[in-house]
């Protein structure tokens, strides 16, 4: 029985001694495979930082508005006799748009122009009679009060039928007509849209913090979607003098020349604010730089010499500091020098230190047209 337990006992060491010495062995294998294993280098895309002009923008949105523009309306009720425009036509300040009737007010002005001539000689005769001392002063008074009550009745009148005249205050396109000859307009009925198409505005707000970049005078370009290869210059020609309590931004308003008539009041449009260029700055793809709990990162590659005497190209990780971005590009202000060579793509995998191999790639390029799905 001691010899059998014996026996158990030495077969039980030498499997725990063979599976604790094969373990010993893959280690040590391992080991001497990865310290003979060698580094290796990833692709990347790379590309050389060179100083170049940068045209800084401030990118607002607004609508365009006319500077002139109004709802044609009546001032007084009537029937309308006479229209003297068409939907789309161009009118002149001054051209009469549209006439309601009249007979009335003007049968009315014939009677109080028929009676001025007796009223007016009753007052030079009352003027006469004072002088000879004939007649009192209050009676000479309420002749004048009889003659200056009639004349004012009389410009009322003009008054009256100039007001169911109606005209064009200002040059401009007239919009679709929404009155017909023979039809009861109520006071303030909307007729049809005036708009001076030749020249529009648009407001927009920047920020308090870029009220410093503007001025009067100050040039933009503006992008509408009816026309979106086609920028549109306009320039500034106002600033709030108040800046918004509430959120801290500040309006502005651009005049826009329309020489061609292309623009419609309405439209949503896209501008930026053009200002001054500024030379020798360092702009690197915006898909160069990594966003980290740290910051802002991009890879720096440079070249290395190993202990076998070999040259390698090793990225190491280094914090920029970006000052404005636009399109593709930014403006780094910090942390690169001109002539550095960058990793635009493939920095997925690398960490710092890491040896890179630089291979040409057009993966990031943007196509000419989008693939069909």
């Amino acid at each position: 029985m001691k010899k059998w337990t014996l026996s158990m006992l030495l077969l039980v060491i030498l499997i725990f001694g063979s599976v604790i010495g094969f373990n010993l062995f893959k280690q040590k294998m391992m080991a001497q495979y990865f310290a003979n294993m060698p580094v290796p280098s990833f692709p990347v895309t790379v590309t050389e930082v060179t100083p170049q002009d940068w045209t800084p923008r401030i990118a607002a949105i607004g609508f365009i508005e006319p500077i002139q523009g109004i709802n044609v309306s009546n001032e007084s009720a009537g029937i309308v006799r006479a229209i003297h425009f068409e939907s789309g036509q161009q009118v002149k300040a001054g051209d009469v748009l549209l006439e309601l009737d009249a007979d009335v007010e003007k049968a009315n002005l014939r009677s109080a122009e028929g009676r001025l001539p007796a009223v007016q000689a009753n007052l030079e005769r009352m003027r006469q009679l004072f002088q000879r001392g004939s007649v009192s002063q209050g009676q000479l008074d309420e002749a004048n009060a009889n003659y200056r009550e009639l004349l004012g009745q009389i410009d009322s009148l003009k008054a009256t039928i100039e007001r169911r005249t109606i005209r064009a205050p200002f040059q401009g396109v007239m919009g679709i007509r929404n009155a017909f000859l023979g039809q009861y307009l109520n006071a303030g009925t909307d007729i049809a849209r005036l708009e001076d198409i030749s020249q529009f505005r648009i407001r927009f707000t920047i920020p308090q913090t870029r009220i410093a970049d503007i001025q009067v005078g100050q040039t933009l370009n503006i992008l509408v979607d009816a026309y979106p290869d086609t920028p549109f210059e306009g320039e500034i020609t106002a600033i709030e003098p108040q800046i918004n309590p509430e959120s801290g931004v500040v309006q502005v308003q651009a005049s826009i020349p329309n020489p061609e008539g292309k623009l419609r009041s309405g439209m949503f449009a896209k501008l930026d604010v053009q200002l001054p260029v500024k030379t020798d700055q360092i702009l690197v793809p915006q898909h160069a730089i990594n966003f980290t709990l740290y910051g802002q990162t991009v890879y720096v590659v440079k070249e290395e010499q190993t202990d076998d005497g070999e040259t390698v190209q090793v990225a190491s990780q280094r914090v920029v500091e970006v000052a404005e971005r636009e399109q593709d590009y930014a403006r780094v202000v910090k942390g690169l020098e001109a002539g550095e060579t960058i990793v635009t793509s493939g920095q997925v995998r690398l960490s710092n230190g890491s040896r890179v191999k630089p291979v040409e790639s057009d993966a990031l390029n943007t196509p000419e047209s989008a693939p069909l799905l």
